[in-house]
């Protein structure tokens, strides 16, 4: 590929071997690069249309619209030694957490900036990894990625003001807050949109149970912009909003404001498409100019659903019309998308019912039952630069209402199959993040759950479909079959029916059927097709067909892929967790977690009708050989890499411990 597409130059910040030039298998030691991308984009070339607002921005004088990003590239020192391969990854809220999802390193801390390699898998492959700041309102820092973009501006020139949504459902009564998107917890950390006018009568604040629930303005004469003071007082400040006698925990707040000025938040899209691009190229300022043949982009969560936007816009298109990434794997997406393609945008913002919770949802052109519109999310991509793609959800997105539409009608429910070029995988009984071997409700969420979280680990399934994706771009060696619930073969029921299989035969704290989220159709008002939103948005209809895995007699999902430790279980696990009933709404889930309620060790009580752990196995080496035996199995489904059967095995003992010992 020797287009760079926008990318101008390269500006190299600091270049010095990586870990001190640790050498990583027969590939040796890597250097790091850590740079800014300097990018200049013609907001007339027909590739970037699909960007809301790229006519829109601030230009330089020579009509071109520039920004910056900020770049990590790992490489081999011996370019003959790696595969030839690019794993670019989109960084989650400004974090690089590709290895602690394939490398199996530590989870990624605020505090550092360094890299740790968890065993190096990776690196002992030979692949380059490399990522890419792309949200415009993640504080920028050693330890997290940005990108600097222009903002919007009126016909005339001058800053456009923007109105824009706030959603607050705060777990503790709360005077004042900030205006942020409160569902991320600690682990959002993105800058505020202030308020364009402390005195803004135009603003407005309501309250609402649940996701669906009907607002009830609040008068403007009770609430401000403001924080609270010295002197508990409240004080002006753009930033903040307070509430006469508070904010109440469980209960969903929106505030429809004005901001100014207003971000271009597509520029993320164009800099994650360009840097691909030059990371191939043959540019003289390219450090792994003439070392790659195939590149694969990833990202987890928010970025999963990035990618879903990327392609929904078709973005995935060289200057020659090639794939600018063979290869994609979103992973923990589900069936959306997300805040990173309108005006006002905030890439963080997650469970808001905006425009990345409207249709398409599937792949392949279906029909919405609520527009008539027939549109998939991959039509546009579909016209040039298609690259082989692989979902992965876990049981929490498919709770929460949406994963299931990437696979079903969203007139019906009913089946669909997925194009040959892509692969939907459901990873058992698991909740949003990958699992720790300790049975916990603390969370680095700032939340309080009904029951203990999940902890099903499955980060070795992760590796495997890595591997595999790269098997089907380099070599067209196809992955396994999709492995999703399904209507046809019975593994497909509603939510309802799980919750009610369970009530007499787990000791679970479960949330309401009536109160759990789904996607409905909603209204963004008349100038939704420009990316210009009118908040909040309004349903129109029913909500979306959903479906989750049906249970077995334990409880653990039978549908998509199971861990050792799903098969030969220790405990019920799911991908929902109530919201305990200190923080409100108890009805409701906790939408990114799951929950864990271990069988009995030796006799199980009143209202557990499952088999205890002393009635299934011998002791721990009998409970281990039975995992060695399924792990072995995922091994000759190709579903799990060799290497890592140890690693079930451990992860398997991790488990007994901390539920038996």
């Amino acid at each position: 590929m020797k287009s760079i597409m926008s990318v101008e130059r390269l500006e190299i910040i600091k270049q010095h071997p990586y870990r001190d030039g640790e050498s990583f298998g027969g590939v040796g030691p890597y250097e790091r690069i850590d740079a800014v991308a300097h990018y200049a984009v013609d907001p007339t070339d027909p590739r970037n249309l699909g960007v809301v607002d790229v006519e829109n921005v601030e230009r330089s004088d020579d009509g071109l619209v520039r920004f910056d990003s900020d770049i990590t590239i790992l490489r081999p020192v011996d370019a003959d030694a790696g595969c030839r391969t690019a794993m670019v990854e989109v960084p989650n809220r400004g974090r690089r957490t590709a290895f602690s999802i394939y490398n199996r390193a530590p989870a990624v801390l605020e505090h550092t900036e360094e890299i740790d390699p968890g065993d190096g898998l990776l690196l002992r492959q030979g692949w380059t990894v490399a990522w890419c700041g792309w949200q415009w309102d993640v504080p920028r820092s050693p330890a997290r990625m940005g990108i600097s973009v222009p903002a919007v501006v009126d016909a005339n020139g001058d800053l456009q003001t923007t109105e824009v949504q706030c959603r607050l459902l705060l777990h503790t009564q709360t005077q004042a807050t900030d205006l942020t998107d409160h569902h991320v917890g600690m682990l959002g950390g993105h800058q505020t949109l202030p308020t364009a006018d402390l005195d803004d009568q135009s603003a407005r604040l309501t309250r609402r149970d649940g996701l669906w629930g009907t607002p009830v303005e609040i008068p403007r004469d009770t609430w401000r912009f403001a924080n609270v003071g010295d002197d508990g007082a409240p004080v002006p400040d753009a930033d903040h909003v307070w509430l006469d006698g508070g904010f109440e925990p469980g209960v969903t707040y929106d505030l429809i404001y004005n901001t100014s000025p207003s971000r271009w938040a597509g520029a993320g899209l164009l800099a994650i498409r360009d840097f691909g691009a030059f990371l191939r190229s043959d540019a003289s300022d390219n450090p792994c100019a003439g070392q790659l043949d195939h590149s694969i982009v990833t990202g987890q969560s928010q970025c999963g659903r990035f990618l879903r936007h990327y392609l929904q816009v078709g973005l995935n298109r060289g200057a020659d019309d090639s794939p600018v990434y063979d290869g994609l794997l979103s992973h923990i997406a589900g069936g959306r998308r997300g805040e990173f393609n309108h005006r006002g945008a905030q890439p963080s913002v997650q469970p808001t019912p905006t425009f990345g919770h409207r249709f398409p949802f599937a792949d392949e052109p279906q029909v919405d039952p609520a527009s008539g519109r027939t549109d998939g999310l991959l039509s546009r991509q579909r016209q040039a630069g298609m690259p082989k793609i692989i979902y992965t959800n876990t049981s929490s997105e498919y709770w929460r209402g949406d994963a299931s539409l990437a696979h079903t009608s969203a007139s019906d429910g009913t089946d669909i199959e997925p194009p040959a070029d892509t692969r939907h995988y459901l990873w058992s009984s698991t909740q949003h993040s990958s699992g720790v071997a300790l049975l916990t409700s603390d969370s680095v969420f700032g939340t309080k759950p009904g029951n203990n979280f999940n902890i099903i680990d499955y980060t070795p399934l992760m590796r495997a479909a890595l591997l595999n994706l790269r098997s089907w771009v380099v070599d067209d060696t196809e992955p396994p079959a999709n492995a999703v619930p399904r209507v046809d073969d019975g593994t497909a029921v509603p939510r309802s029916k799980v919750l009610d299989q369970l009530t007499d035969t787990v000791p679970v704290v479960r949330p309401s059927s009536d109160s759990l989220f789904t996607i409905r159709p909603i209204d963004l008002g008349p100038d939704d097709d420009k990316g210009v939103g009118r908040f909040p948005a309004t349903p129109t209809g029913a909500a979306y067909p959903c479906t989750v895995s049906a249970v077995d007699a334990d409880g653990n999902e039978i549908a998509g892929v199971r861990m050792p430790d799903i098969s030969v279980p220790l405990a019920t696990h799911t991908g929902w967790n109530p919201r305990h009933e200190s923080i409100g709404a108890s009805e409701q889930i906790l939408e990114y977690l799951g929950s864990t309620v271990p069988f009995a060790t030796e006799q199980a009580g009143d209202g557990d009708t499952r088999p205890s752990i002393a009635d299934r196995y011998s002791d721990k080496t009998d409970y281990l050989a039975k995992i060695r035996v399924e792990a072995e199995a995922l091994v000759a489904s190709r579903r799990l890499l060799a290497d890592d059967v140890h690693t079930c095995v451990d992860i398997a003992s991790a488990r007994w411990d901390a539920i038996v010992s």
